[in-house]
């Protein structure tokens, strides 16, 4: 093996997750992945062995996307939302859940802080 050679498997293994980060993270997401996996038409109780392969893919995907959103943000100092539906702005679908669950987000904050301010009148009313 050359020195040229060396260093390119060196800079392609340095981009892959270590082992023991890739252990560390394993099994996080196992129960609901199969929850998932079933109301999509899976087994009830799918092959671990599938549910880990289901979660790597899950796991890369989601930490290639969130590294590509900080190099977007990078530009500007800092990572905002608006990064990510930067990245999917093209996927119609994909933009369209995540507008769908971020006005959910800012309507259950709002619900939250209506609740939160009732709840400190009627405290305050009882004293």
């Amino acid at each position: 093996m050359n020195a040229s050679s060396s260093g390119k498997a060196r800079a392609a293994s340095s981009s892959q997750p270590s082992d023991s980060s890739s252990k560390r993270k394993r099994g996080i997401f196992q129960k609901e992945l199969q929850h998932m996996m079933y109301g999509f038409g899976d087994d009830p109780n799918p092959l671990p062995e599938t549910v880990a392969l289901v979660e790597d893919i899950v796991l890369e995907y989601v930490t290639d996307f969130a590294h590509k959103a900080q190099d977007m943000g990078s530009k500007r100092g800092k990572l905002s939302v608006e990064d990510f539906l930067y990245l999917v702005r093209k996927d119609a679908p994909k933009l369209n859940r995540c507008k769908e669950l971020l006005s959910m987000q800012e309507e259950l904050k709002q619900a939250r802080k209506a609740f939160d301010v009732d709840e400190e009148k009627l405290a305050a009313s009882l004293d």
